[in-house]
């Protein structure tokens, strides 16, 4: 002890120890990075919650289960999501904040990184005023850079929002489009250092922001569509453009079970007889591959009908393959979605698999299921799969693949698809509106087809419980090569006739795999259209009446012993919202300032 107290040299300790109360600065590319990994944050609560209990159901791609049993499900309850406030908003305002104290010269080649920034932040926080409207946003996290601390910032209205986001984003564009700027490189875990890709990215943002503008300033979102299509930075056009989103190395989504429904009877008919590939990539096959309907058979048990229009005999009454269009579309089942759907006993096929499609051999019982959940991969990848096969029959797997997940949080379909919404609204720009949308559907497939690749669905390479190779060929979910060429010869994908709706039921199949926008389409498209010739509306009946579907979510009743009180209190008073409330009548009628132009459910486009 005593010797090394005496080597020591009171110069060294300083050397070694710092102040607690001196920060050392972060390297901005690490702080960037940072902020993009809390882009999508609380991702288990966001699908188990948001998507599959009210985005999924209340814009009726799926049911809460099979269908959607009882009226409670239009009642809102627990919600997910993530704080923006607690993460990504204090590392944009510290990166900023760093950037604006450098040397003129210095900050000159930051102002990329800097810009980057907007992006990163707008687009959660767009999600988070779809849903609950006026947010902090202009004041929003400022009491590090305030004298004295701004601890109550104002709540921004929607309007003022999206004008403050546009002016943002076109300030983004151009510092994105500048020469000489600081390398970021791998650290920037979407583009690589690409910055002109962050600026088609902010355009898409804009174009976000512009179909949210229609029903109050139709104008204006015209004029912004008008200044993307001719922005100098250009706009997302090509699969390399596509925001796609990679947390870590062994991100593997949600991590848990997220209880995903099984999709809506009228959205899988629409995809099944269209032959869109697209819901191969969405849902997941069912149960009753050859084998298992030979099982069926075998034991005197009655197939759910609408497997067994497409079922083939042969002359001694066993399978012998299929009818219609055969594997892999034989697979594919919605279920109606109205509650009281489940009382009449013609739908018992969809809604009573438990007890029906359950059959015994020897003392091994297997239950399956003969309609399409939701495909889980798309939120996660960490998942067993078992494959259908007899009782006492093989045990098939998929066990042990876990592939990195990827999330789209932006893609050049979705680009394409506004741009011939706009110009079917009037827009002044080059193209017709067909070949934005045909570019748009062709985007939507191949990237989906990528991600159910890449998320290592289980079925995308063929069906290993064929023993025939053709058959276990034909039963692959991967794009084939003419697909696409085919789909646009149909006539729902031609828009000389109802071409708004076609756009917007395209933008509905696209946006089930981006879930964000989807519920924010159906408000403000009025589709799945009632009466519908293409995708009919399925009236939520309960009762002989038909249930109200919210607009937006709840909101809490502000406490007076919140720091922020009055600003939370102003804000709602100033939307007209009811707080504390899950009656769906109140969130029905109580809309969005976005929302309040927009058509009725099911009313189509206006």
């Amino acid at each position: 002890m005593a010797l090394f107290i005496v080597s020591c040299d009171k110069n060294e300790f300083a050397e070694l120890n710092t102040n607690p109360n001196t920060l050392s600065n972060a390297d901005l590319r690490f702080l960037t990075t940072k902020s993009v990994e809390q882009m999508f944050g609380n991702d288990y609560t966001v699908w188990f919650y948001n998507n599959f209990d009210y985005v999924y159901p209340w814009s009726q791609f799926t049911g809460t289960g099979t269908g959607n049993g009882g009226e409670a499900f239009v009642e809102m309850g627990s919600a997910g999501g993530q704080s923006i406030y607690a993460t990504i908003y204090p590392n944009s305002r510290d990166i900023r904040a760093k950037i604006d104290a450098m040397d003129s010269d210095q900050k000159a080649t930051m102002q990329a990184m800097r810009a980057m920034t907007f992006p990163i932040l707008i687009h959660p926080a767009l999600t988070q005023t779809d849903n609950t409207g006026s947010m902090p946003y202009s004041e929003a996290a400022l009491a590090a850079y305030t004298s004295p601390a701004l601890l109550t910032p104002k709540f921004d209205t929607q309007e003022e929002l999206f004008s403050i986001w546009l002016e943002e984003l076109d300030e983004a564009i151009a510092a994105l489009t500048k020469a000489d700027q600081f390398n970021i490189g791998d650290q920037d875990i979407i583009y690589g250092g690409d910055y002109a890709k962050w600026a088609k990215f902010c355009n898409l943002l804009k174009l976000k922001i512009a179909v949210r503008l229609i029903g109050q300033n139709k104008a204006k979102a015209l004029s912004i569509a008008e200044e993307v299509v001719s922005s100098p930075a250009g706009y997302m056009n090509d699969l390399n453009d596509d925001f796609i989103y990679r947390r870590a190395i062994n991100y593997y989504g949600t991590g848990n079970g997220t209880q995903p429904g099984v999709g809506g009877k009228n959205i899988i008919e629409f995809l099944v007889d269209s032959k869109d590939p697209r819901v191969r990539f969405l849902f997941a096959k069912n149960s009753f591959n050859g084998e298992v309907v030979q099982a069926f058979i075998d034991g005197g048990k009655a197939l759910p009908p609408y497997v067994e229009q497409y079922v083939n005999l042969d002359g001694a009454g066993d399978f012998s393959g299929w009818s219609g269009p055969g594997e892999p579309w034989v697979r594919y089942f919605g279920a109606p979605l109205a509650p009281d759907a489940q009382l009449e006993a013609a739908n018992d096929p969809y809604f009573k698999q438990a007890s029906l499609n359950k059959i015994k051999v020897g003392n091994i019982e297997k239950t399956y299921a003969s309609t399409s959940r939701f495909n889980e991969r798309v939120t996660r990848t960490r998942i067993n799969h078992t494959y259908p096969t007899k009782p006492g029959g093989r045990v098939m797997e998929n066990k042990d693949n876990y592939p990195a997940m990827t999330v789209i949080l932006g893609s050049s379909a979705e680009t394409n698809l506004y741009l011939a919404e706009f110009k079917l609204l009037g827009a002044n720009i080059a193209g017709s509106a067909q070949s934005y949308f045909d570019k748009g559907v062709e985007l939507s497939v191949k990237r989906m087809d990528i991600s159910a690749s890449t998320n290592g669905s289980p079925y995308y390479n063929g069906d290993p419980v064929y023993t025939d190779a053709v058959e276990a060929e034909a039963g692959a979910t991967k794009l084939r090569a003419t697909e696409i060429a085919d789909l646009m010869t149909l006539p729902a994908y031609d828009l000389a006739t109802d071409g708004l709706e076609k756009v917007y039921i395209q933008q509905y199949i696209n946006f089930a795999i981006t879930p964000a926008d989807l519920w924010t389409l159906v408000r403000r498209s009025g589709i799945p259209k009632t009466g519908s010739t293409y995708l009919p509306r399925d009236s939520f009946m309960a009762g002989g009446i038909e249930l109200t579907v919210p607009r937006r979510f709840s909101v809490g009743t502000p406490t007076a012993d919140a720091k922020n009180f009055e600003n939370q209190k102003s804000s709602v008073e100033e939307q007209g919202f009811t707080t504390g409330t899950s009656n769906p009548e109140t969130l029905n009628t109580e809309r969005l300032w976005f929302d309040k132009q927009f058509p009725a459910y099911g009313a189509g486009p206006q």
